[in-house]
């Protein structure tokens, strides 16, 4: 199996109180299937994105790689959906710690993309991997004066 499955696998056993233990080798094989070559995945994570907190069955594989933040979710019957945060887009992320689960907001320049139902304890962790790699990775891009 892939090495994102491998890492969101350690993930859930790791923590494993989210709610996020739903196909995750489905949402994996479609994040894998979108990896460009050259890139390679840093840390992987399972969470739910989703607009309602009462749809449980939205689980999504979020893979940080070394270009790029990329969010896989099979859909239950056809199809599946694949959204790509590149560091140029990324503006800020938000961590939401409730008293069961966590949140975790990525805010990007078109739109804000929630995580849910993660288990509280692996928030600092992702946190932490997400923001060192945005900091590292928007060095590489000029900066743009605003007037």
């Amino acid at each position: 199996m892939g090495t994102v499955y491998t890492l969101a696998k350690k993930y859930c056993r790791r923590y494993p109180r989210g709610i996020t233990w739903w196909r995750v080798k489905r949402h994996s094989k479609i994040v894998e299937m979108h990896l460009n070559p050259g890139e390679q995945v840093i840390y992987a994570f399972v969470g739910q994105k989703s607009f309602t907190p009462t749809d449980i069955f939205a689980t999504c594989v979020v893979a940080l790689t070394n270009k790029r933040i990329l969010i896989g979710q099979k859909r239950v019957l056809f199809g599946y959906s694949l959204s790509s945060i590149t560091p140029d887009m990324y503006n800020d992320l938000q961590v939401y710690q409730g008293m069961f689960f966590g949140k975790i907001t990525i805010d990007t320049i078109k739109e804000e993309v929630e995580l849910r139902f993660i288990d509280k304890r692996a928030l600092p962790e992702i946190e932490t991997s997400i923001s060192e790699y945005m900091i590292e990775a928007k060095k590489e891009y000029p900066k743009v004066e605003h007037i």
